[in-house]
């Protein structure tokens, strides 16, 4: 049985800590930015981990 490949789209996007908790960006920040109050863009700026309930199925993702 071949080794199963790891989702590239989302191995760019995550990163697993040292816990083994998923840490991702926030979406909304990347442009169209004047329509954004200093604290939405401050804090959408910070990442943030993902959620517990898609975090098994992201890690089978991974494949880690």
């Amino acid at each position: 049985m071949p080794k199963m490949k790891t989702k590239k789209a989302l191995a760019k996007r995550v990163k697993k800590t040292g816990s083994g908790k998923l840490k991702r960006g926030h979406a909304y920040c990347s442009h169209l930015a004047l329509g954004k109050t200093t604290k939405q863009k401050r804090q959408l700026g910070k990442s943030a981990f993902v959620d517990k309930t898609d975090e098994k199925r992201l890690k089978g993702l991974l494949q880690n």
